[in-house]
C-alpha cells in the first residue's frame, strides 16, 4: 500500500503543478507593465516552488555535446555497448578515445540515476575512453526478467570488465565500492585474463564499523525484518515492473533530504529569492542541481536486502565471511589490480577509514600498488563532483591510473 499511498498524492498534486507550470511560462511572457515587477516575479516563484514539489522519474540526459581532447574540442555519443534487464554499459564514444585509458566508471545503485556523475563523467572525458554503468528504474524493468540481488550486481560489474578486456581501470562512486571490490577479488581468484589495472574507490561503505554515521545507525538499529517490513513495497500496476517488490527512490530520497533538512529548505528559500530579484544565473544552479537530485529510481528488493544484511549490518567483507555465489570472496587474492581509495574530510554518508579500510584487506597487494587520498573540505557529493573533484581530486585519480596504466 505504501507505493499506492505515494502514486495517489502524487496524482492528487499533478493537476496544481501543471496549473502552476502554466502560469509561471505566463508571467514570464513579455507582457507589457505586466511581466517585469516584483509582484510577477514572486507569483513566478511561488509557481516554482509548487512544480518542484514532486519529483521525476525519468532518467535526465546526461547532455555532453563535446569535449576537449588534445586542446580541441570533439563531439561525443552515447553508445549502448551491452545492454542487460537492469542496466546497461554506456560508452562516451569520441575521436582519439581508443588511444586513451579506458575506464569503467560503476554508478550507485542507491535511487539516483547515474547522471548524478556527469560532473565526473565531464571531469573524465578529456583524458580517458569512458565508460559507465547505466543503471534502470525497477519499476520499469519486467518481472519476467527475474530477481536482481547483490550477486546479480557483481556479476554484471564482471560481464562489463570482461567486455572493457585487459588494462582498464575501474572508478566505483560510493554504494557499489563494496560489490566492485568483490567482483575485483573473485576475477583475481580466477586469476582472469580481463582484470582492471587500478581500482579506485570513492566514499565507498567497504567497513562501516569505522566512524559510523547517521546511514550506519539506522541500518544497525533496526533489525532486518523492520526493514522488509517497512520499506519493501510492491510497483502499482500501471508500470511495466508492476508487482516487482522494490525500495521505493521516493523513500531513498526523502531520508537523504531529511538528514540534511534545513539545507534543503534553505536551498528552496534562496532559489525563491533569487527569482524574484531576477537574479537568474544563482536561481539556474539551484535548479540544475534539483532537477538531478530529486529524479529517483526504484532499487529491487532482494538487491537493497542483501546490501542492507551483507554491508550495513553483518559486515561480512571486513570481517572475510562474504560470499558471492557460494564463493568466498578474498581480497588478498588481489595482486595485480593497484588500488586506490578517495574519501571526504565532511562525508556524513561514508566517513572517513570507511573506504581505506580496503587497505588492510589487499594483503596481497605491495604498497607500491597503495594510496590513499583524503580531500579536506568536502562532504559526500564533493568527492565526486563539484570544484574540488575537477580540480584536486581527480588529478590524483588521473596520475594514478597514469602511474599503473
Amino acid at each position: 500500500m505504501l507505493y499506492q499511498a505515494y502514486q495517489a498524492q502524487a496524482d492528487f498534486m499533478g493537476p496544481f503543478r501543471l496549473m502552476a507550470q502554466s502560469t509561471g511560462a505566463l508571467l514570464k511572457q513579455p507582457w507589457p507593465g505586466l511581466s517585469d515587477n516584483v509582484l510577477a516575479r514572486t507569483v513566478v516563484a511561488a509557481c516554482e516552488l509548487v512544480v518542484r514539489s514532486g519529483m521525476s522519474h525519468t532518467r535526465p540526459p546526461f547532455g555532453i555535446p563535446t569535449t576537449m581532447v588534445g586542446g580541441r574540442e570533439v563531439p561525443v555519443t552515447e553508445e549502448d555497448v551491452v545492454e542487460t534487464p537492469f542496466g546497461n554499459l554506456l560508452h562516451f564514444a569520441k575521436p582519439g578515445g581508443a588511444s586513451q585509458p579506458r575506464v569503467l566508471l560503476v554508478a550507485p545503485m542507491s535511487g539516483h540515476f547515474a547522471t548524478l556523475l556527469r560532473g565526473t563523467v565531464k571531469t573524465l572525458l578529456p583524458d580517458n575512453d569512458v565508460y559507465i554503468t547505466d543503471w534502470k528504474n525497477a519499476r520499469s524493468v519486467s518481472l519476467r526478467h527475474g530477481r536482481f540481488d547483490l550477486d546479480d550486481f557483481i556479476d554484471t560489474l564482471v560481464g562489463f570488465m570482461n567486455f572493457l578486456g585487459p588494462k582498464h581501470h575501474v572508478i566505483a562512486v560510493c554504494q557499489p565500492a563494496v560489490p566492485v571490490f568483490a567482483a575485483v577479488a573473485l576475477m583475481a581468484a580466477d586469476g582472469a585474463p580481463n582484470q582492471p589495472a587500478t581500482m579506485t574507490l570513492m566514499g565507498g561503505p567497504i567497513d562501516t564499523r569505522i566512524n559510523p554515521t547517521q546511514v550506519n545507525l539506522l541500518a544497525t538499529t533496526r533489525d532486518f525484518t523492520w526493514f522488509e517490513h517497512n520499506v519493501i513495497t510492491a510497483v502499482p500496476i500501471r508500470y511495466p515492473g508492476a508487482f516487482r517488490r522494490v525500495y521505493p527512490g521516493f523513500l531513498q530520497l526523502a531520508g537523504f533530504m531529511q538528514m540534511n533538512l534545513d539545507r534543503h529548505v534553505n536551498a528552496h528559500v534562496d532559489l525563491f529569492h533569487h527569482l524574484v530579484k531576477g537574479d537568474g544565473e544563482s536561481a539556474e544552479a539551484t535548479q540544475t542541481f534539483y532537477d538531478e537530485y530529486t529524479a529517483v529510481m526504484d532499487l529491487p528488493a532482494e538487491f537493497y536486502l542483501q546490501t542492507i544484511r551483507e554491508v550495513f549490518q553483518l559486515h561480512s567483507l571486513p570481517l572475510g565471511t562474504y560470499t558471492s555465489r557460494g564463493r568466498k570472496v578474498e581480497p588478498k587474492a588481489i595482486k595485480k589490480t593497484a588500488l586506490l581509495t578517495v574519501e571526504g574530510e565532511n562525508d556524513d554518508i561514508c566517513a572517513v577509514g570507511q573506504t581505506s579500510a580496503a587497505h588492510d584487506l589487499c594483503t596481497g597487494l605491495p604498497n607500491s600498488k597503495k594510496a590513499q587520498h583524503l580531500q579536506p573540505k568536502v562532504g559526500h557529493y564533493g568527492v565526486f563532483n563539484g570544484r574540488r573533484w575537477a580540480t584536486e581530486i581527480y588529478p590524483v585519480v588521473r596520475d594514478f591510473i597514469r602511474a599503473h596504466g
